[in-house]
């Protein structure tokens, strides 16, 4: 399982990103990313190149909430060409606009709806929009299993796993906990991914510093992955 480490809080890029992926470069971090909101497009141009000079993969997640948006940001995706582009609903009229590119696509399962997100929807729901973007060549999902609203959130999970097959899961949203990172591996999914909570020191209390907080969060993902090969 891999840990993405998102430079945002409160499901938008902090303001002080481009200080952070300085501050984090010596850690070796492999997954780092950032949401589509919360700084200029040119911070985010600057940030994504960054995180590519620091050898890491790059994921930027879309939280906008109008297709319009959405495929805005869809199209600075593009422009800024990062690795992977997370969320969003509007599976069509995305993939239309990363033709042509190398970015891999997971779009969002379940109904998300509003800011700071939460997540509606079944596990049955959440199967059906696996499947449908599995048939659409899509890479895998973003799930916001701890934003759910109306079913439990490892239910989601597993659901998604089995209507994946060997397709990627990625969890997204509200993983704050050693815990909730066990859970999720035994639960099957592919990599997740914490920004509040390393941000805020909360992932593992008593840590102080963000460097200690992400150094917790690389540990749990290790002891999960070693748990649940």
């Amino acid at each position: 399982m891999d840990f993405i480490f998102m430079l945002t809080r409160d499901d938008r890029t902090v303001a002080n990103c481009l200080a952070l992926v300085d501050e984090i470069q010596p850690l070796g971090l492999r997954h780092v990313g950032f949401k589509d909101v919360g700084v200029p497009f040119a911070t985010l141009r600057e940030l994504h190149a960054r995180i590519k000079a620091m050898g890491a993969i790059s994921y930027m997640e879309v939280v906008s909430t109008s297709r319009g948006a959405e495929l805005r940001s869809a199209k600075a995706a593009a422009e800024i060409g990062v690795d992977c582009l997370l969320g969003g609903t509007h599976v069509d009229a995305v993939q239309a606009m990363l033709a042509g590119s190398a970015i891999q696509y997971y779009p969002f399962a379940g109904f998300p709806e509003g800011h700071p997100t939460r997540l509606r929807g079944s596990p049955a729901d959440v199967a059906r929009h696996c499947r449908d973007y599995l048939a659409k060549a899509c890479a895998g999902v973003d799930l916001l299993a701890y934003r759910a609203t109306e079913a439990n959130p490892l239910d989601l999970v597993r659901a998604a796993r089995a209507a994946l097959g060997e397709a990627w899961l990625i969890v997204a949203g509200s993983v704050n906990s050693a815990q909730r990172v066990a859970d999720l591996a035994a639960a099957g999914a592919n990599a997740f991914t914490i920004g509040t909570a390393v941000l805020d020191e909360s992932f593992a209390p008593g840590r102080l510093g963000v460097a200690a907080q992400l150094s917790a969060a690389v540990s749990a993902c290790r002891a999960a992955s070693l748990a649940h090969p």
